[in-house]
C-alpha cells in the first residue's frame, strides 16, 4: 500500500490537447446549472479544463436555470461547488476557483418560455464580443430527459443553434453549435426513435453529442489500444481461442437520491443499455478501417446488430434479475431497496441483472458473453474478463494441476485501472505442481500520470468537434432493440421472477446457476 500511495502522490498531470491542436474559443451553456450533475461533475471538470489546460483564447461558461440568483450569488455557488467536489489531485486552490468563477455567468430564466432564450441570446452576443468566442456554442443539457426535445426546439426557434450549410459536418465552416445530451436517451426503442426524430428537425446528427461517461474512461479506450496494437492479442481474439467473456459492473452504493428515476429505469436501462453495451462493443467489435469517429461507430453498430433479440423462452433461461434486501456492506447495515425513500413497498424493479448473450458473427460464433451488474454488491468494480480455452492436452496429472485455472485476461476499468493476465507456472520444488499466477499492469504505476476525468475528456472532445467517443443515432436504436426484447418478456413474467439478494452479496443464487450450468464460474474480484 505504501508504494501505491507514493505512486499516486507523484502522478503527473495528464495531457488533454494534442500538440498544436487546440479548440476554437466557445461558450459552454449549461441547462440545469443548479442541479446535482453540474455541481458534482460539470463545474469541477470545466474548472480543471480551464486551469490545467489553458488555451490561447479559452472558453466561458453560462449557467441557465430558473432560480433567482444574482451574478454574485451564482459565482459564490460555483466557488462552493468547486471546494466541495474537486478532488485534491485537480489542484484547484482558492485562486483557481475564484478565477474560474469570474469566467461564469448566470442567466435566470424558465426552460419553457421563449423570453428566457431571447435573454440568453442577448447575453451570448455580449460575451461573443467581450471574449471573442465568434458565435461558437456548446449547449449541455443536464436536465430531465422529457425536456430534451422541448429545449432543443426552443434553441432552434430562437436562433441559438443553426444547422450547418448543406446539412453536413457541423464543425467545418463558420460558427458552430453542438448539443451534449445526457443519458437516458429514451426508455425503449419507440421513445428513442421519437426523440431522435424530434431533435433531428433542429440539429444535424454531427451536432448531437449523446454522452456516456464510460466512454471517457481512459481504461475503456485502452481496450481498443490493447486489442489493435498488440500482435499477441488480436490473432487470439476469436472463437477459436476464447471460451467466454465476462463483463462486470458492480456498485456497492444504493440508489442515492435517484428513487423516481431508478424505479422507472431499473438496472437494465440504467446500466446494460448504455455503459455495458459500450464496453461490450469495444471488446468484441471488428477492427475499424481507421481511428475515426464514423469508422469506429460503424463497427459498434455492426456488433450490436449481430446480437439477436431474445425470445421469451431465452429471457427465462438466460436472464436473471434481482432486487437487494436489507444487508451489510463494509460492516454497516443498509436498507433493502423497498425500504429506500421514495420507493414503493411493492416495487418489482430490478437492481441486479445477469444475462448471457451471443454474437452471431464469424468471430464470436458460440462464444457466450456473460454480463453482470447490480447495486449493493460487496465492492465497486468494473472489469472485462476474457477467458481462453484450455490447452487441448494437459501433460500434467490432475493432482498436479489442481490449482491451475484457464488463462484469463482481465481489464480493470475501475477503481484500480489496469490489466491482469493469469497464466500457469510451476511451483518451485521437486514436485511437478502447477499454480495460476498473475502478471499485472497498473496504469498509475506505468505512466506516472493522473488519467483525465471521463467528463473532462468528453467535453474536451466536443470542443474539438470529435464525436468518436459519443453515441450515434443508429447505435442507440439498435441497443434498445435488444433491451426491449428482454423487458417485454419480463412484463409477462410473475413478480416472483425478481429474485431477492441480501445487500453485500454478489446477487441471487440463480445468477450463479446461470453460469454454472454451462460448466463455468464468475470471475469475482
Amino acid at each position: 500500500m505504501a508504494n501505491d500511495t507514493q505512486v499516486q502522490s507523484s502522478l503527473q498531470p495528464h495531457v488533454i490537447w494534442q500538440d498544436g491542436i487546440h479548440p476554437e474559443p466557445c461558450i459552454v451553456v449549461i441547462f440545469g446549472a443548479t442541479g446535482d450533475l453540474t455541481r458534482r461533475k460539470l463545474l469541477p471538470t470545466l474548472a480543471h479544463l480551464m486551469h490545467a489546460h489553458p488555451q490561447p483564447q479559452g472558453f466561458v461558461v453560462v449557467a441557465f436555470a430558473r432560480r433567482p440568483f444574482t451574478q454574485e450569488q451564482w459565482r459564490q455557488l460555483v466557488v462552493q461547488a468547486l471546494a466541495e467536489n474537486s478532488p485534491p489531485e485537480l489542484g484547484l486552490d482558492e485562486e483557481a476557483r475564484q478565477s474560474f468563477a469570474q469566467r461564469t455567468f448566470y442567466c435566470q430564466a424558465n426552460l419553457n418560455e421563449s423570453t428566457g432564450y431571447q435573454k440568453l441570446a442577448q447575453l451570448l452576443e455580449q460575451l461573443d464580443q467581450q471574449y471573442q468566442t465568434h458565435g461558437n456554442r456548446i449547449f449541455y443539457l443536464a436536465i430531465p430527459p422529457d425536456l430534451y426535445a422541448p429545449v432543443v426546439h426552443r434553441l432552434g426557434e430562437n436562433g441559438l443553434v443553426h444547422r450547418p450549410h448543406g446539412g453536413h459536418r457541423a464543425n467545418h465552416h463558420g460558427p458552430w453549435s453542438r448539443v451534449i445530451i445526457e443519458k437516458p436517451f429514451g426508455r425503449d426503442l419507440p421513445s428513442a426513435q421519437k426523440l431522435n426524430r424530434e431533435i433531428a428537425r433542429i440539429l444535424h446528427e454531427d451536432q448531437i453529442y449523446r454522452i456516456d461517461h464510460y466512454m471517457g474512461k481512459e481504461t475503456v479506450q485502452n481496450i481498443l489500444a490493447m486489442r489493435f496494437s498488440n500482435g499477441i492479442f488480436e490473432p487470439l481474439w476469436n472463437q477459436k481461442y476464447i471460451d467466454h467473456v465476462q463483463i462486470l459492473v458492480a456498485e456497492d452504493i444504493g440508489i442515492g437520491g435517484r428513487a423516481e428515476y431508478y424505479d422507472e429505469a431499473g438496472a437494465i436501462r440504467d446500466m446494460v443499455q448504455n455503459h455495458i453495451f459500450q464496453v461490450l462493443c469495444l471488446t468484441a467489435m471488428e477492427p475499424p478501417v481507421a481511428f475515426e469517429a464514423d469508422a469506429i461507430r460503424d463497427e459498434k453498430v455492426k456488433l450490436l446488430r449481430a446480437i439477436p433479440p431474445l425470445t421469451p423462452e431465452e429471457v427465462a433461461h438466460q436472464v436473471v434479475r434481482g432486487q437487494y434486501t436489507r444487508g451489510t456492506i463494509n460492516g454497516q447495515e443498509v436498507p433493502g431497496y423497498r425500504e429506500e425513500e421514495g420507493i414503493p413497498a411493492d416495487s418489482s424493479t430490478e437492481t441486479f441483472v445477469a444475462l448471457k448473450l451471443f454474437i452471431e458473427n464469424w468471430r464470436w460464433a458460440d462464444v457466450p458473453f456473460y454480463i453482470r451488474t447490480g447495486k449493493r454488491l460487496p465492492k465497486r468494480s468494473t472489469e472485462v474478463t476474457i477467458q481462453f480455452k484450455r490447452v487441448p492436452h494437459l501433460l500434467y496429472k490432475p493432482s498436479e494441476a489442481r490449482e491451475l485455472i484457464p488463462n484469463r485476461l482481465t481489464v480493470r476499468i475501475q477503481p484500480e485501472e489496469g490489466i491482469t493476465l493469469k497464466f500457469g507456472a510451476k511451483v518451485p520444488g521437486a514436485a511437478q505442481r502447477l499454480k495460476s499466477v498473475d502478471m499485472t499492469f497498473s496504469y498509475a504505476s506505468a505512466f506516472q500520470m493522473e488519467p483525465p476525468d471521463a467528463y473532462e475528456r468528453l467535453i474536451a472532445d466536443c470542443m474539438l468537434g470529435d464525436s468518436t467517443l459519443f453515441i450515434r443515432r443508429d447505435e442507440i436504436e439498435t441497443a434498445w432493440r435488444i433491451i426491449d426484447s428482454i423487458t417485454t418478456a419480463w412484463q409477462q413474467m410473475p413478480a416472483e421472477s425478481v429474485r431477492p439478494y441480501a445487500a453485500g452479496t454478489w446477487g441471487p443464487a440463480e445468477a450463479d446457476e446461470l453460469i454454472q450450468r454451462d460448466g463455468r464460474e464468475w470471475d469475482t474480484p
